[in-house]
Protein backbone atom coordinates (compact mmCIF):
# COMPACT_ATOMS: atom_id res chain seq x y z
CA UNK A 1 0.00 0.00 0.00
CA UNK A 2 1.27 3.86 -0.47
CA UNK A 3 0.52 6.60 1.22
CA UNK A 4 -2.53 9.28 -0.01
CA UNK A 5 -2.56 12.09 2.41
CA UNK A 6 -1.95 10.26 5.69
CA UNK A 7 -3.73 7.33 5.11
CA UNK A 8 -2.49 3.78 3.24
CA UNK A 9 -4.91 2.69 0.41
CA UNK A 10 -6.49 -0.50 -0.33
CA UNK A 11 -7.59 -1.57 -3.84
CA UNK A 12 -11.37 -1.94 -4.65
CA UNK A 13 -11.44 -5.35 -5.82
CA UNK A 14 -9.63 -5.70 -9.44
CA UNK A 15 -11.19 -2.91 -10.32
CA UNK A 16 -7.58 -0.68 -10.72
CA UNK A 17 -9.14 1.75 -8.04
CA UNK A 18 -7.34 2.61 -5.27
CA UNK A 19 -8.74 4.79 -2.13
CA UNK A 20 -7.74 5.31 1.23
CA UNK A 21 -8.36 3.02 3.59
CA UNK A 22 -11.44 4.88 5.14
CA UNK A 23 -13.74 6.35 3.52
CA UNK A 24 -16.37 8.93 4.32
CA UNK A 25 -20.21 8.34 4.60
CA UNK A 26 -22.01 11.27 3.29
CA UNK A 27 -25.70 10.20 4.17
CA UNK A 28 -25.99 12.19 7.29
CA UNK A 29 -24.98 15.19 5.53
CA UNK A 30 -28.70 15.21 4.42
CA UNK A 31 -30.91 13.74 6.18
CA UNK A 32 -31.77 10.61 8.99
CA UNK A 33 -29.57 12.32 11.67
CA UNK A 34 -31.83 15.90 12.57
CA UNK A 35 -30.55 18.48 11.11
CA UNK A 36 -27.37 19.58 9.38
CA UNK A 37 -25.09 22.20 8.86
CA UNK A 38 -23.98 22.58 5.08
CA UNK A 39 -21.40 24.70 5.24
CA UNK A 40 -19.44 22.52 8.32
CA UNK A 41 -20.44 19.46 5.82
CA UNK A 42 -18.44 21.14 2.88
CA UNK A 43 -16.00 22.09 5.38
CA UNK A 44 -15.60 18.20 6.56
CA UNK A 45 -15.53 17.23 3.06
CA UNK A 46 -12.71 19.02 2.21
CA UNK A 47 -10.94 18.10 5.38
CA UNK A 48 -11.22 14.45 4.39
CA UNK A 49 -9.72 14.93 1.09
CA UNK A 50 -6.85 16.65 3.06
CA UNK A 51 -6.82 13.65 5.57
CA UNK A 52 -6.31 11.15 2.88
CA UNK A 53 -9.78 10.18 2.64
CA UNK A 54 -10.77 9.45 -1.25
CA UNK A 55 -13.84 7.38 -1.15
CA UNK A 56 -16.46 9.56 -0.79
CA UNK A 57 -20.26 7.38 -0.32
CA UNK A 58 -23.42 8.92 -0.93
CA UNK A 59 -27.16 7.35 -3.04
CA UNK A 60 -29.87 8.52 -4.52
CA UNK A 61 -32.26 8.01 -1.97
CA UNK A 62 -30.41 9.81 0.59
CA UNK A 63 -32.61 13.25 1.00
CA UNK A 64 -34.35 11.88 -2.18
CA UNK A 65 -31.33 12.92 -4.36
CA UNK A 66 -30.31 16.01 -2.21
CA UNK A 67 -26.89 14.21 -0.78
CA UNK A 68 -26.25 14.16 -4.48
CA UNK A 69 -26.72 17.46 -5.48
CA UNK A 70 -25.05 18.81 -2.43
CA UNK A 71 -21.86 16.89 -3.45
CA UNK A 72 -21.57 17.59 -6.66
CA UNK A 73 -19.62 20.68 -6.51
CA UNK A 74 -17.23 18.92 -4.70
CA UNK A 75 -16.80 15.95 -6.63
CA UNK A 76 -16.78 17.99 -9.85
CA UNK A 77 -14.05 20.43 -8.28
CA UNK A 78 -11.75 17.57 -7.30
CA UNK A 79 -12.53 14.97 -9.47
CA UNK A 80 -9.11 13.74 -10.15
CA UNK A 81 -8.92 12.90 -6.14
CA UNK A 82 -12.54 11.36 -5.65
CA UNK A 83 -13.51 8.53 -6.00
CA UNK A 84 -17.41 8.76 -5.60
CA UNK A 85 -19.69 5.68 -5.04
CA UNK A 86 -23.70 6.06 -5.20
CA UNK A 87 -26.49 3.70 -5.09
CA UNK A 88 -29.65 2.60 -6.41
CA UNK A 89 -32.93 0.13 -5.50
CA UNK A 90 -34.41 1.82 -2.62
CA UNK A 91 -37.60 3.71 -3.89
CA UNK A 92 -39.38 6.02 -1.57
CA UNK A 93 -42.94 7.88 -1.77
CA UNK A 94 -43.33 11.59 -1.54
CA UNK A 95 -46.82 11.35 -0.49
CA UNK A 96 -45.48 8.67 2.15
CA UNK A 97 -42.10 9.29 3.75
CA UNK A 98 -42.13 5.96 5.38
CA UNK A 99 -41.99 3.84 2.37
CA UNK A 100 -39.27 1.92 0.75
CA UNK A 101 -39.74 -0.34 -1.56
CA UNK A 102 -36.46 -2.12 -3.52
CA UNK A 103 -36.78 -1.70 -7.40
CA UNK A 104 -33.96 -4.41 -9.48
CA UNK A 105 -35.08 -3.82 -12.79
CA UNK A 106 -32.67 -3.55 -15.83
CA UNK A 107 -35.33 -0.53 -16.90
CA UNK A 108 -34.63 0.97 -13.31
CA UNK A 109 -31.30 0.52 -13.28
CA UNK A 110 -30.99 1.97 -16.66
CA UNK A 111 -33.04 5.53 -15.40
CA UNK A 112 -31.73 5.62 -12.07
CA UNK A 113 -27.75 5.49 -12.75
CA UNK A 114 -28.70 8.98 -15.79
CA UNK A 115 -30.81 10.66 -12.71
CA UNK A 116 -27.99 10.11 -10.56
CA UNK A 117 -25.32 11.27 -13.28
CA UNK A 118 -27.29 14.41 -13.68
CA UNK A 119 -27.70 15.83 -9.97
CA UNK A 120 -23.54 14.91 -9.77
CA UNK A 121 -22.83 16.38 -12.76
CA UNK A 122 -20.47 14.30 -13.83
CA UNK A 123 -20.25 12.00 -16.97
CA UNK A 124 -18.59 8.48 -14.89
CA UNK A 125 -19.81 7.35 -11.87
CA UNK A 126 -16.77 5.17 -9.92
CA UNK A 127 -18.21 2.68 -8.05
CA UNK A 128 -22.31 2.41 -8.37
CA UNK A 129 -24.07 0.37 -5.88
CA UNK A 130 -26.70 -2.17 -5.73
CA UNK A 131 -28.46 -0.29 -2.59
CA UNK A 132 -30.46 -3.50 -1.92
CA UNK A 133 -31.21 -7.03 -3.34
CA UNK A 134 -34.73 -7.92 -4.31
CA UNK A 135 -34.62 -11.47 -4.23
CA UNK A 136 -38.04 -11.64 -6.93
CA UNK A 137 -35.56 -10.17 -10.07
CA UNK A 138 -32.52 -12.47 -10.65
CA UNK A 139 -29.40 -11.11 -9.64
CA UNK A 140 -27.54 -12.32 -13.02
CA UNK A 141 -30.31 -9.82 -14.84
CA UNK A 142 -29.90 -6.80 -12.60
CA UNK A 143 -26.04 -7.00 -12.58
CA UNK A 144 -26.30 -7.54 -16.35
CA UNK A 145 -27.87 -4.52 -16.76
CA UNK A 146 -25.19 -3.09 -14.14
CA UNK A 147 -22.50 -4.37 -16.48
CA UNK A 148 -23.87 -2.50 -19.38
CA UNK A 149 -23.23 0.47 -17.55
CA UNK A 150 -19.84 0.09 -17.35
CA UNK A 151 -19.42 -0.94 -21.38
CA UNK A 152 -21.07 2.50 -21.70
CA UNK A 153 -18.53 4.66 -19.86
CA UNK A 154 -20.99 5.40 -16.99
CA UNK A 155 -19.85 3.51 -14.42
CA UNK A 156 -16.11 2.65 -13.83
CA UNK A 157 -16.77 -0.28 -11.09
CA UNK A 158 -19.52 -2.08 -9.44
CA UNK A 159 -20.73 -2.99 -5.90
CA UNK A 160 -23.55 -4.57 -4.04
CA UNK A 161 -25.06 -4.22 -0.68
CA UNK A 162 -26.38 -6.07 1.69
CA UNK A 163 -26.04 -9.53 -0.47
CA UNK A 164 -24.86 -12.91 0.84
CA UNK A 165 -21.82 -15.17 -0.18
CA UNK A 166 -23.94 -17.31 -2.68
CA UNK A 167 -25.63 -14.10 -3.76
CA UNK A 168 -22.11 -12.30 -4.39
CA UNK A 169 -20.56 -15.25 -5.96
CA UNK A 170 -23.56 -15.68 -8.36
CA UNK A 171 -23.07 -12.14 -9.56
CA UNK A 172 -19.53 -11.82 -9.83
CA UNK A 173 -19.91 -14.59 -12.57
CA UNK A 174 -21.48 -12.30 -14.43
CA UNK A 175 -19.48 -9.59 -13.78
CA UNK A 176 -16.50 -8.40 -11.55
CA UNK A 177 -18.12 -6.96 -8.19
CA UNK A 178 -15.51 -4.48 -7.00
CA UNK A 179 -16.76 -4.13 -3.20
CA UNK A 180 -19.69 -5.25 -0.89
CA UNK A 181 -20.93 -2.93 1.06
CA UNK A 182 -22.75 -4.07 4.70
CA UNK A 183 -23.08 -3.13 8.01
CA UNK A 184 -20.18 -4.52 9.61
CA UNK A 185 -19.20 -3.45 13.22
CA UNK A 186 -18.46 -4.48 17.33
CA UNK A 187 -22.41 -4.68 17.17
CA UNK A 188 -23.20 -6.52 14.18
CA UNK A 189 -21.00 -9.40 12.82
CA UNK A 190 -23.74 -11.52 10.45
CA UNK A 191 -21.36 -10.78 7.54
CA UNK A 192 -19.12 -12.77 9.08
CA UNK A 193 -21.40 -16.00 8.26
CA UNK A 194 -21.01 -16.54 4.08
CA UNK A 195 -20.23 -12.52 3.08
CA UNK A 196 -17.08 -11.96 3.90
CA UNK A 197 -15.55 -15.55 3.52
CA UNK A 198 -17.09 -14.89 -0.27
CA UNK A 199 -15.54 -11.81 -0.92
CA UNK A 200 -12.21 -13.15 0.75
CA UNK A 201 -12.49 -15.77 -1.55
CA UNK A 202 -13.36 -13.59 -4.66
CA UNK A 203 -10.95 -10.94 -4.03
CA UNK A 204 -13.82 -8.40 -3.39
CA UNK A 205 -13.27 -5.74 -1.10
CA UNK A 206 -15.48 -4.82 1.89
CA UNK A 207 -16.90 -1.50 2.70
CA UNK A 208 -18.41 -1.85 6.12
CA UNK A 209 -21.21 0.79 6.66
CA UNK A 210 -22.22 2.26 10.46
CA UNK A 211 -18.59 0.64 11.81
CA UNK A 212 -19.69 2.96 14.34
CA UNK A 213 -22.92 0.94 15.70
CA UNK A 214 -24.51 4.73 14.24
CA UNK A 215 -23.12 6.40 17.05
CA UNK A 216 -23.83 4.04 19.53
CA UNK A 217 -20.45 3.01 20.30
CA UNK A 218 -19.00 6.15 20.36
CA UNK A 219 -20.83 6.90 23.46
CA UNK A 220 -22.72 9.99 22.55
CA UNK A 221 -26.01 8.60 23.23
CA UNK A 222 -26.57 5.57 25.54
CA UNK A 223 -30.95 5.42 24.53
CA UNK A 224 -32.83 6.63 21.59
CA UNK A 225 -34.86 8.82 23.85
CA UNK A 226 -31.79 11.17 24.21
CA UNK A 227 -31.87 11.90 20.45
CA UNK A 228 -32.68 15.31 20.38
CA UNK A 229 -34.52 15.35 16.95
CA UNK A 230 -37.77 13.28 16.66
CA UNK A 231 -36.95 12.81 12.91
CA UNK A 232 -33.67 10.64 13.97
CA UNK A 233 -34.19 7.69 12.46
CA UNK A 234 -32.52 5.38 15.09
CA UNK A 235 -35.36 6.00 17.27
CA UNK A 236 -37.15 3.51 15.26
CA UNK A 237 -33.63 1.07 15.87
CA UNK A 238 -34.43 -1.87 18.07
CA UNK A 239 -31.16 -1.92 19.44
CA UNK A 240 -31.63 1.41 20.49
CA UNK A 241 -34.97 1.81 22.50
CA UNK A 242 -35.84 -0.06 26.20
CA UNK A 243 -34.40 -2.54 27.99
CA UNK A 244 -32.23 -3.03 24.76
CA UNK A 245 -30.92 0.08 25.15
CA UNK A 246 -29.81 -0.39 28.53
CA UNK A 247 -28.13 -4.04 27.84
CA UNK A 248 -26.41 -2.31 24.84
CA UNK A 249 -24.91 0.04 26.91
CA UNK A 250 -23.43 -1.87 29.53
CA UNK A 251 -21.26 -3.81 26.54
CA UNK A 252 -19.41 -0.77 25.99
CA UNK A 253 -17.59 -1.29 28.84
CA UNK A 254 -14.05 -3.34 27.31
CA UNK A 255 -13.95 -0.42 24.73
CA UNK A 256 -14.00 2.07 27.46
CA UNK A 257 -11.06 0.38 29.16
CA UNK A 258 -8.96 0.33 26.32
CA UNK A 259 -9.71 3.76 25.34
CA UNK A 260 -8.95 4.60 29.18
CA UNK A 261 -5.35 2.81 28.62
CA UNK A 262 -4.76 3.91 25.57
CA UNK A 263 -5.54 7.32 25.96
CA UNK A 264 -8.29 7.15 22.57
CA UNK A 265 -11.57 7.47 22.03
CA UNK A 266 -14.28 5.13 22.20
CA UNK A 267 -15.01 5.78 18.45
CA UNK A 268 -10.81 4.77 17.73
CA UNK A 269 -10.75 1.74 19.44
CA UNK A 270 -14.42 1.00 17.21
CA UNK A 271 -12.88 1.60 14.41
CA UNK A 272 -9.85 -0.10 14.88
CA UNK A 273 -11.70 -3.54 15.68
CA UNK A 274 -13.12 -2.97 11.82
CA UNK A 275 -10.03 -2.33 10.22
CA UNK A 276 -8.20 -5.44 12.31
CA UNK A 277 -10.67 -7.12 10.31
CA UNK A 278 -8.63 -7.13 7.03
CA UNK A 279 -6.21 -9.32 8.45
CA UNK A 280 -8.18 -11.44 10.55
CA UNK A 281 -10.33 -12.62 7.19
CA UNK A 282 -7.97 -11.85 4.45
CA UNK A 283 -10.02 -8.96 2.69
CA UNK A 284 -9.20 -5.72 2.02
CA UNK A 285 -11.99 -3.78 4.16
CA UNK A 286 -12.29 0.24 4.10
CA UNK A 287 -14.95 1.47 6.57
CA UNK A 288 -17.31 4.30 5.72
CA UNK A 289 -17.72 6.17 8.95
CA UNK A 290 -20.16 8.98 8.31
CA UNK A 291 -20.04 12.24 9.86
CA UNK A 292 -20.61 15.88 8.85
CA UNK A 293 -18.06 17.33 11.58
CA UNK A 294 -14.50 18.00 11.32
CA UNK A 295 -13.72 17.08 14.51
CA UNK A 296 -14.88 13.48 14.55
CA UNK A 297 -13.65 13.01 10.72
CA UNK A 298 -10.27 14.15 12.50
CA UNK A 299 -10.66 11.58 14.97
CA UNK A 300 -12.20 9.01 13.07
CA UNK A 301 -9.39 9.34 10.28
CA UNK A 302 -6.84 8.70 12.90
CA UNK A 303 -8.12 5.33 13.77
CA UNK A 304 -7.21 3.72 10.60
CA UNK A 305 -3.77 3.27 11.50
CA UNK A 306 -4.44 2.24 15.38
CA UNK A 307 -3.37 -1.33 15.95
CA UNK A 308 -4.73 -3.45 18.69
CA UNK A 309 -3.05 -5.71 20.69
CA UNK A 310 -4.07 -9.61 20.84
CA UNK A 311 -5.51 -8.81 24.35
CA UNK A 312 -7.38 -6.57 23.23
CA UNK A 313 -9.21 -7.92 20.60
CA UNK A 314 -10.15 -10.83 22.40
CA UNK A 315 -11.55 -8.65 25.54
CA UNK A 316 -13.91 -7.19 22.02
CA UNK A 317 -14.87 -10.97 20.74
CA UNK A 318 -17.72 -11.29 22.83
CA UNK A 319 -19.73 -8.43 22.53
CA UNK A 320 -21.53 -9.23 19.13
CA UNK A 321 -23.11 -12.67 20.61
CA UNK A 322 -24.45 -10.42 23.74
CA UNK A 323 -26.75 -7.71 21.50
CA UNK A 324 -29.79 -7.23 22.13
CA UNK A 325 -32.19 -6.58 19.48
CA UNK A 326 -31.72 -6.86 15.47
CA UNK A 327 -30.02 -4.14 13.89
CA UNK A 328 -33.29 -3.35 11.87
CA UNK A 329 -36.95 -3.73 13.03
CA UNK A 330 -37.57 -5.17 9.71
CA UNK A 331 -34.31 -7.93 8.32
CA UNK A 332 -35.76 -8.67 5.19
CA UNK A 333 -34.17 -5.97 3.68
CA UNK A 334 -30.41 -7.22 4.74
CA UNK A 335 -28.07 -10.01 3.45
CA UNK A 336 -28.58 -11.84 7.15
CA UNK A 337 -32.70 -11.96 6.45
CA UNK A 338 -31.50 -14.35 3.59
CA UNK A 339 -29.71 -16.61 5.18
Amino acid sequence: MTATGSLPTAPLGASGIDVGIQGLGCMGMSEFYGPSDLTESRATLELALESGVTLFDTADVYGSGHNEEFLSDFVRANRDRVVLATKFAIVRKADDPAFRGIENSPDYIRAAVDASLRRLGIDTIDLYYMHRRDPRVPIEESVGAMAELVAQGKVRALGLSEVTGPELRAAHAVHPIAALQSEWSLFSRDVERTAVPAAAELGVTFVPYSPLGRGFLTGSFAAADELADKNDFRRAMPRFSGSNATANAELLAPLRAIADARGVSLAQVALAWVHSRADAHGVPVVPIPGTRSRIRLAENTAAATLALTADELASLEPIADRVAGPRYADMTFTSAGRE
